[in-house]
């Protein structure tokens, strides 16, 4: 897989801090769309699409969470980032951790956004067989069931054009690019529970509180296991929270975004986004 098979962006003044998006399943970097004018006002913000999403070409290899990471660093070094905030929703909070991992001194803080970590048996049962769906029938065999994760049941009634447009991205995924990174989000968890060494660096875990794939129960267990996180959990919404409430979102990103350029340590702390 080769960079100019990904589509990417970068705004914001060439001497802001670099930051680095990262978007979900199904998704694009068109999810950052209503938060970027904030992020890039003092930010390097570099923002791109998974193979097989949104504008990429797809995979040319079966991809897996190290080969995501890996693509993340290949597009840092082309836009001249040596390390940076890498701000990561749903599967990209698992590639941002996977990148931490891999080459802590590219990764100056995290941002982990609604994404799943250690599951129950049960429910890692039930997302393997969702990525074997996937696999046999396409991003469109899951996505009603998926819609209703995603969103709170008012705002599907009130904002149908916001819905209808994640589904429009989650259907024009090429297939095969789509079930790996299906099959990555059910697997690839299990590469990040307890990591050795842990990790240690500035970090703000948020999920929703009735996001019932990326649990406010997960998140409290990701923070125990990294120092200097602190957790945000914003109230009612589902899983796309950023999009239901972009202004939590902003607020918390864009405080978390200080306290790091400041060189401040977020004192480690649970909390009630609102």
């Amino acid at each position: 897989m080769t960079l100019t098979e990904t589509a990417y962006d970068i705004a914001g003044p060439e001497d802001g801090p670099p930051v680095v998006l990262i978007h979900g399943l199904g998704l694009s970097r068109a999810i950052w769309a209503g938060l970027l004018p904030a992020l890039a006002a003092e930010h390097r913000v570099l923002s791109y699409d998974f193979p097989g999403h949104g504008q990429s070409g797809p995979a040319t290899r079966k991809m897996s969470l190290e080969l995501y990471a890996e693509q993340v660093r290949g597009l840092m070094d082309a836009a001249g980032m040596e390390s940076a905030t890498v701000i990561g929703f749903s599967l990209g909070g698992m590639i941002n951790r996977k990148l931490a991992m891999m080459a802590p001194e590219r990764v100056r803080a995290l941002a982990i956004l609604n994404s799943p970590h250690e599951r129950s048996p049960e429910a890692q049962a039930r997302v393997e067989a969702q990525a074997d769906q996937s696999a046999q029938g396409g991003p469109g065999a899951t996505i009603d069931a998926a819609l209703a994760r995603w969103f709170t049941e008012g705002f599907r009634e009130e904002h149908e054009d916001v819905v209808e447009a994640v589904r429009a991205q989650v259907l024009s995924c090429d297939p095969a690019s789509y079930a790996d990174a299906r099959s990555v989000l059910a697997h690839g968890v299990k590469e990040l529970i307890a990591p050795e060494p842990p990790l240690a660096l500035p970090t703000l875990i948020a999920t929703s509180e009735n996001d019932s794939g990326s649990t406010p129960g997960m998140a409290r267990a990701m923070q125990d296991e990294i120092a200097g996180s602190v957790l945000e959990i914003v109230p009612k919404v589902k899983h796309l929270g950023l999009l239901e409430r972009p202004e939590v979102f902003e607020r918390m990103l864009l405080a978390f975004l200080d306290r790091v350029e400041a060189g401040e340590a977020p004192a480690v702390r649970r909390g009630v986004a609102g």
